[in-house]
């Protein structure tokens, strides 16, 4: 393995490091990817500090730390590892391929490595690339969802300051290949047409509709 998500590492040995477990790494005598997971957590939080800095100009302090936390925490970064496929390269000892699944902390750890090896390998701006294209749905997801302004229940305690009204959310198309669907939702409040918004998902495409109507109630 050489290439991962559009990304041919120059130095073979480098991503074989990064994909080898302590396991392996102890019963073969190599070196293991503890040290490159080191580095790649602190360039992980870099970037990802960096682009919420430069993007989010809405966001507090407490707000950015708290959607970063989400975006790059073990969960997220397991689903990349389940995205592309690690646990068909990784080098594991028989301690752990003993087991029916590849542990959670075991991906993650991996895609942290990964990340430092592509660093080495070509530098901040190939990795920056990396990263990004890996959580900018997760950033955007938790910039709306995670401790901060939830824009449906905003719209709806807009909506309701006079008494209770049915708000309906309705995702009315979708375009896009499988891999990248963009959805598109309308929010309506008693039957009547509020907004429209699109979205990665259709939470994000709902959410984006809400906004846009307490924009419209302004």
């Amino acid at each position: 393995m050489r290439r991962i998500y559009g990304y041919s590492f120059k130095n073979h040995e480098l991503l074989k490091t990064a994909l080898t477990h302590t396991s392996f790494a102890y019963e073969h005598k190599l070196e293991s990817n503890e040290r490159l997971e080191y580095l790649g957590d602190s360039i992980l939080e870099f970037v990802s500090s960096e682009y919420l800095f430069k993007n989010y100009k809405n966001l507090s302090e407490g707000e950015m730390t708290k959607v970063r936390a989400y975006a790059v925490c073990e969960d997220s970064l397991y689903k990349i590892a389940v995205k592309l496929n690690f646990s068909d390269f990784l080098y594991l000892g028989k301690s752990e391929t003993s087991e029916n699944n590849t542990k959670k902390a075991i991906l993650a750890d991996s895609v942290e490595a990964v990340i430092a090896g592509i660093y080495l390998d070509s530098g901040l701006e190939k990795v920056r690339e990396f990263i990004l294209e890996n959580i900018k749905e997760q950033i955007e997801f938790a910039s709306h969802n995670v401790g901060l302004k939830d824009y449906k229940t905003v719209l709806q305690e807009r909506l309701q300051i006079h008494g209770d009204v049915k708000i309906k959310y309705t995702i009315i198309g979708e375009s896009g290949p499988d891999h990248e669907k963009i959805f598109t939702a309308e929010v309506e409040c008693n039957s009547k047409k509020l907004a429209k918004g699109k979205g990665k998902s259709k939470k994000l495409a709902e959410m984006e509709a809400a906004k846009k109507a307490l924009e419209v109630l302004k």
